[in-house]
């Protein structure tokens, strides 16, 4: 496929089939430097991918990276276009990803440029790892015990984009339907969104939540929802998902549930598969942190769920993420542009870094990902930190943001 500013590089395509990812040596590999601070921590990202790749693998394999475009840059580059066609069109040829942080204007304009990805590429799955890094500034008393993969639905909930101005002919045409058809008190002049919860949704999400306990050997999987109140969608969720651990994990039902159990097929360990409400679930991740392992949840209570658990942590400048489909994964900064740090060099890089960390092992590079990880542990131990975690750490040295990645590469 040819493309009118995407330039692709040497190197051979990652492919695809019968659910398996096939990596060669000098994998194309995209990525979308961002808007704000996008300027800053990507480059020095690449730089520590790239070192690590290297050090890992002794120069045999090199990743080729190929520049897509979206958000401000795409705007420039394509008469005001913040997301072209042609950057799905590369992202679905070429399979893999990584993507700074994107402009998303609050109240109007266009809608979130991280929400229409997920949607148009059907990453249905973002997937939150939250583990403490030893050293990081954090609020708790024991950070450690914190150590969850979070699943969120990406595609469905009050995420899907069905929602109507307040006076809006719609809104009222909908309220009026409520009240009239189906007997429903809503105030008039409301603004309307709908929330759509799917049984195709929500089993593909705990199938994939499912599948990474099993081979990541984890305990756990807790099906995380509002169904006391939201019976027919959240609660059909928390339904669906022991339906799938039933029909497709062989789990039975536990001392007379709700709860499941099961044995991992590879390690023959147990794995219990239970529900919580969402807050409830909170406090637990505060309260009682190393008894949840696993959790898949809907859009909204993800998105709550992954910042709150990412604060206990070190907060959203340590928060990897991804956003994976049946074919196709995108990983991403998990926080903002921070417009007014842009090209200062002065953030801290550590969200993207370890987010390119999940795409190593995503591709199965999984010496790479470890070598960035021990890298990044020593140079926070040894104090040597950008400005966010340095007002937090006594008799810390203050990096920039491309000296803090340096360090890494100089610690691998």
């Amino acid at each position: 496929m040819s493309y009118l500013n995407i330039k692709v590089p040497n190197g051979e395509k990652i492919t695809y089939a019968n659910g398996q990812l096939n990596v060669p040596d000098n994998p194309i590999v995209a990525y979308i430097e961002g808007d704000g601070i996008g300027v800053d921590i990507t480059p020095a990202s690449l730089h520590v991918w790239n070192s690590a790749v290297e050090k890992a693998y002794g120069g045999k394999r090199k990743i080729a990276w190929m520049e897509i475009y979206s958000g401000e840059k795409a705007a420039s580059l394509y008469d005001g276009n913040y997301m072209p066609e042609e950057t799905f069109d590369a992202m679905r040829e070429f399979v893999v990803g990584i993507k700074g942080p994107l402009t998303t204007p609050v109240g109007g304009g266009f809608r979130s440029l991280n929400v229409t990805l997920r949607q148009v590429l059907d990453l249905y799955a973002c997937v939150r790892p939250v583990r403490y890094i030893p050293g990081t500034p954090s609020p708790m008393a024991r950070p450690e015990l914190m150590d969850i993969v979070l699943f969120r639905e990406n595609t469905e909930d009050v995420y899907s984009g069905v929602e109507f101005v307040a006076n809006s002919n719609e809104a009222n045409k909908l309220i009026a339907f409520l009240r009239d058809e189906l007997g429903k008190t809503v105030r008039d002049a409301s603004a309307i969104g709908i929330k759509p919860v799917s049984e195709f949704g929500t089993k593909r999400l705990v199938r994939q939540a499912m599948q990474y306990a099993i081979d990541h050997d984890r305990s756990s999987v807790s099906l995380v929802h509002k169904g006391n109140i939201m019976k027919f969608t959240e609660g059909a969720f928390r339904d669906w998902g022991y339906e799938l651990a039933r029909d497709e994990f062989g789990a039975e039902p536990w001392e007379g549930g709700p709860w499941h159990i099961m044995k991992n097929p590879n390690t023959g360990k147990e794995i219990v598969i239970k529900d919580v409400i969402a807050d409830n679930m909170l406090q637990q991740l505060l309260t009682r942190t190393k008894d949840y392992d696993v959790i898949a949840t809907l859009n909204l209570n993800g998105d709550y769920m992954s910042d709150a658990a990412a604060a206990q942590v070190g907060g959203l400048g340590m928060a990897p993420g991804g956003n994976i489909g049946d074919g196709v994964a995108l990983f991403e900064a998990t926080h903002g542009t921070a417009p007014k740090y842009a090209g200062k060099d002065q953030v801290n890089p550590g969200s993207l870094i370890l987010s390119g960390v999940m795409m190593l092992e995503y591709m199965g590079w999984i010496e790479a990902g470890e070598m960035i990880v021990e890298a990044m542990t020593k140079t926070i131990q040894n104090k040597t930190v950008t400005y966010d975690l340095h007002r937090q750490i006594e008799g810390a040295t203050k990096l920039k943001c491309s000296e803090f990645a340096q360090a890494i590469v100089d610690n691998m």
